[in-house]
Parts: structure tokens; C-alpha cells; sequence
């Protein structure tokens, strides 16, 4: 019986053993391991900043295709990339709408509902609303058009 349970304790201890040098061999446990003295600085985590939103009034306009028109209200959140193209963006705010307006009322109602024509939406109104607004040389920095409201009725 010690004999055995001598045996049971010897195959134990090399069984871990030998995992715990697989693992070591394998890379396996080098997540926690610590960084290296002379690590770049560059690896630490960086805090990001805040964004920032710049929310528009909601938008209703008719869309039409072929057989009907429809009503479609659309409330959208601008992200920009930084302060002073938010400024722009408030500053200009009648522009801002009227570009809005203009392209909500180019699409079509089938095409508006799918997810293409949504995304397709989202790029045409950033391409739009970041040309430069007279007498601006630039236009402002939008990150993302963001749908806070989709109704197409």
C-alpha cells in the first residue's frame, strides 16, 4: 500500500512538473509575465480623450420614389474629432442643416431602410458636412454621423 501511494505521489510530481515545463517552453504564462527593463514607453496605455458630440436638431423630410413619397424624421449626433470643428459646426449651424436637408431629401425610401443605404447615408452626409464652409480653408473633423432617430413612415 505505501508502495503504491509512493508511486501515485511520484507520478503526480511529474506530471506537474512537466506541464509547468511545457508551459514555460511554450510561451504559455508570458502574458503576466513583466515587461523587460528597457520596454518603450510607448506601451503604456495612453488615456483617451473625451468625445465629443455635437448633436443637431431632428430632420423631417419627404422621400419619394417611383410609386409614393414617405416621411422620413431622422435625429443625428455628430463625434468630432476636436473642439474647433465643433465650433465650426455651431457656427454654422443654418449651413449645416441645409446641407443635412438637401441630401435626407435626394434618398429613396426602399434604399434608405436597408443597412447599405443607412451606411451609404452616413458617408455621403460626413463627405458633405466636412467640406469647408465659406470663408473657412478647412472643414470641420467629423469621426462618425451617428442615427440617434430613424422613422421612414
Amino acid at each position: 500500500m505505501i508502495k503504491t501511494l509512493l508511486a501515485v505521489v511520484i507520478i503526480v510530481a511529474a506530471s506537474i512538473g512537466g506541464t509547468l515545463w511545457y508551459y514555460e517552453k511554450s510561451g504559455f504564462g508570458q502574458a503576466n509575465a513583466e515587461p523587460p527593463e528597457n520596454a518603450s514607453v510607448a506601451t503604456k496605455a495612453v488615456p483617451l480623450a473625451m468625445p465629443i458630440f455635437t448633436p443637431l436638431e431632428p430632420f423631417t423630410v419627404t422621400v419619394r420614389n417611383e410609386q409614393s413619397q414617405r416621411i422620413l424624421y431622422v435625429a443625428i449626433t455628430l463625434r468630432m474629432a476636436d473642439e474647433s470643428s465643433r465650433r465650426i459646426i455651431i457656427e454654422y449651424m443654418p449651413e449645416v442643416r441645409d446641407r443635412v436637408l438637401r441630401k435626407l431629401a435626394e434618398q429613396r425610401p426602399d434604399h434608405v431602410q436597408t443597412p447599405e443605404g443607412r451606411e451609404a447615408l452616413v458617408q455621403a452626409l460626413r463627405n458633405t458636412l466636412q467640406e469647408p464652409y465659406l470663408p473657412q480653408n478647412t472643414g470641420p473633423a467629423i469621426t462618425s454621423v451617428l442615427f440617434t432617430a430613424f422613422v421612414v413612415q
